[in-house]
């Protein structure tokens, strides 16, 4: 009688565990704060943004960049103004940049880890942040050190605040290592794609979809450079431009020209 009592709080752990995972995997927390369908996104530039709609725009900012260096993190805070209404749902944007694009090794340690999540916790106490999203193209040995960088951060976030992460393209295409992170969304940016361009070009422009079911809730693009395929309205879009953004140029994203 025990033993099939064990084995039935045993299955009943399962069951829990399962639908735990679904559940956290199924959630867009994005979604239920109501964010617009589009996003600009605001890098390191005097950027005004008043005239933006807040029904149909919202704004993720480049708050910081946090550098992997030997066992420390270098801090480098956003230095230029950011204007916008009041109104405007922002996402704080936090640059990870480590040895893949340094050249300088770092050891990826517990102490970092911590560092790390402290700093982008920060982030969230600038004025009218509502949403967290980390850009870090996680080379294939880094990649276990950032899974648990966002579930150290997903335990200390507030239950409703949102967490995005930036992702190359070919991470949604040839990888499964996105499917059971914490997070609400992965953006593929389809725009500097480098060497994989064409391939993943070709691959969307086909008809196909990228493999990581995270990475079908939005989708990143450039103003200047265009792309083919078109995707589910339902998806959010994020757009980044070479340049301060001025009004004509959302002006033409609102009457699909980009």
């Amino acid at each position: 009688m025990n033993l099939k009592r064990k084995l039935a709080a045993l299955m009943l752990a399962l069951v829990s565990f399962s639908c735990s995972k679904t559940s956290i995997q199924n959630r867009n927390r994005i979604d239920e704060n109501n964010f617009p369908q589009t996003v600009l996104w605001a890098w390191e530039r005097p950027e005004e943004l008043e005239f933006l709609d807040p029904r149909q725009f919202a704004v993720a900012f480049l708050a910081q960049t946090l550098v992997l260096k030997g066992d420390e993190v270098v801090f480098q805070p956003r230095h230029q103004p950011l204007k916008v209404r009041p109104e405007v749902k922002l996402m704080a944007v936090t640059r990870i940049e480590s040895r893949k694009v340094t050249g300088a090794p770092s050891a990826l340690s517990p102490a970092q880890r911590e560092r790390l999540v402290e700093l982008i916790l920060k982030s969230r106490e600038l004025k009218n942040v509502s949403a967290i999203q980390i850009d870090f193209d996680a080379a294939s040995s880094e990649r276990e050190f950032y899974r648990r960088l966002l579930q150290d951060l997903r335990e200390r976030l507030p239950d409703n605040v949102p967490l995005s992460i930036t992702a190359l393209a070919s991470f949604c295409v040839g990888d499964r290592w996105l499917e059971d992170l914490p997070i609400d969304e992965a953006v593929p940016m389809i725009f500097r794609m480098g060497a994989d361009d064409q391939t993943i070009k070709s691959f969307l422009g086909s008809g196909k979809d990228f493999h990581a079911p995270i990475c079908r809730r939005s989708y990143g693009i450039a103003v200047d450079e265009p792309v083919k395929m078109s995707f589910d309205r339902s998806r959010r879009r994020y757009v980044f431009n070479v340049r301060a953004w001025a009004e004509q140029d959302v002006l033409s994203l609102q009457q699909g020209t980009r």
